[in-house]
């Protein structure tokens, strides 16, 4: 069954898969590499405007190693996950530091870089070096488990063990790798979609375990969901002389690395104590603006920006990590997309 499933997927990749994708053009794993960090839980057509802009200002790999981690993130801003962003400069400079500039050729190196994962570096490894590795990735799990009938929640460490084993033995032995490894990617983002499948036009339909026992809606295994906790806080929109106060994010959590407006969690402070005992400055507030909501992966978040004057000028430096800025500095810094959204719609920052 391996070669037969292997010669099918790479015929229907050949005539029916992806080929003007702006990372298929090339076999250069630095933009290899970005664009599977970039396609992580973010859908194609949104990540091909970001991953341009992000080559014309960082071109190659000694770029963005040496670039400000502001710099980075500000590329990055709106694409969500940043930890991705964060990682990949990371990466960068590793791979200048350790390895003279040169990506390294095989998966097990590559996994070793900062926020690669297995499957990621076999993907990479397959495309760039033509190594023979098996990925595994959200769609590749998602055609695996109907074709071979595999049950239970793929993020579940039994099932996905088993998933695995499954993509190491449907390999091809002489097939093209590249091709192989693109088509497996292309048919779970395709017909084999998580709803509404196009069996009848898939190239593995016919010994397809899910199809033949009628499946294919209970495959793979949906998590058991679970209500979203709902959160809320207030956002400071601190004016003093056109310009808005801004605090960058410590490194890890919730919009790591990013500037965003201060922010109080406690919906039981008063924002005048708080500006007062935490910030040091003195200022009176006005009226709240619209509440808006922001998802994340396990909380939604209910954000109410609260305008606010600063009254005096504050005696003390301001302490690292906070600075004003004026709207159009702002909005060149690495932003939350959210915030970004916010101020993009005041007038000014007067």
């Amino acid at each position: 069954m391996n070669t037969t499933f292997a010669e099918r997927l790479v015929d229907w990749q050949r005539h029916h898969g992806r080929h003007d994708l702006p990372w298929q053009q090339t076999q250069d794993p630095y933009r290899v590499w970005l664009s599977e960090i970039m396609l992580q839980q973010t859908q194609v057509m949104t990540v091909i405007p970001y991953y341009q802009r992000f080559l014309q200002r960082f071109p190659d790999i000694q770029t963005l190693a040496a670039a400000a981690d502001d710099e980075v993130l500000a590329m990055w801003s709106g694409l969500g996950y940043y930890s991705r962003a964060r990682n990949l400069h990371k990466a960068a400079k590793v791979v200048v530091a350790q390895h003279g500039g040169r990506f390294p050729t095989t998966p097990e190196q590559i996994a070793e870089l900062p926020g690669i994962g297995r499957s990621t570096a076999a993907a990479i490894a397959a495309f760039c070096f033509g190594v023979r590795a098996a990925i595994l990735d959200g769609n590749v799990k998602r055609v695996l488990a109907r074709h071979a009938g595999i049950t239970g929640y793929p993020g579940e460490r039994a099932v996905e063990q088993r998933l695995w084993t499954i993509a190491e033995q449907r390999l091809p032995v002489a097939a093209d790798i590249a091709a192989y490894t693109q088509g497996m990617m292309d048919l779970g983002a395709s017909l084999c979609s998580r709803s509404k499948p196009l069996c009848l036009h898939c190239p593995l339909a016919a010994d397809c375990v899910a199809r033949l026992t009628g499946q294919v809606d209970a495959l793979p295994t949906r998590k058991a969901r679970k209500a979203i906790p709902e959160r809320s806080a207030t956002l400071l929109l601190i004016h003093h002389r056109g310009r808005l106060l801004f605090e960058k994010r410590p490194p890890t959590g919730i919009w790591g690395g990013l500037w965003t407006l201060p922010q109080i969690d406690d919906d039981q402070t008063d924002p005048i104590d708080y500006c007062r005992l935490q910030l040091g400055l003195n200022v009176s507030v006005a009226e709240a603006l619209p509440t808006f909501s922001h998802t994340f992966t396990h909380f939604r978040l209910h954000l109410t920006p609260l305008p606010a004057n600063l009254l005096e000028t504050p005696l003390s430096m301001m302490e690292a990590g906070r600075a004003w800025f004026d709207q159009a500095t702002a909005e060149a810094l690495g932003l939350p997309s959210p915030i970004r959204k916010l101020i993009s719609q005041l007038t000014n920052f007067q």
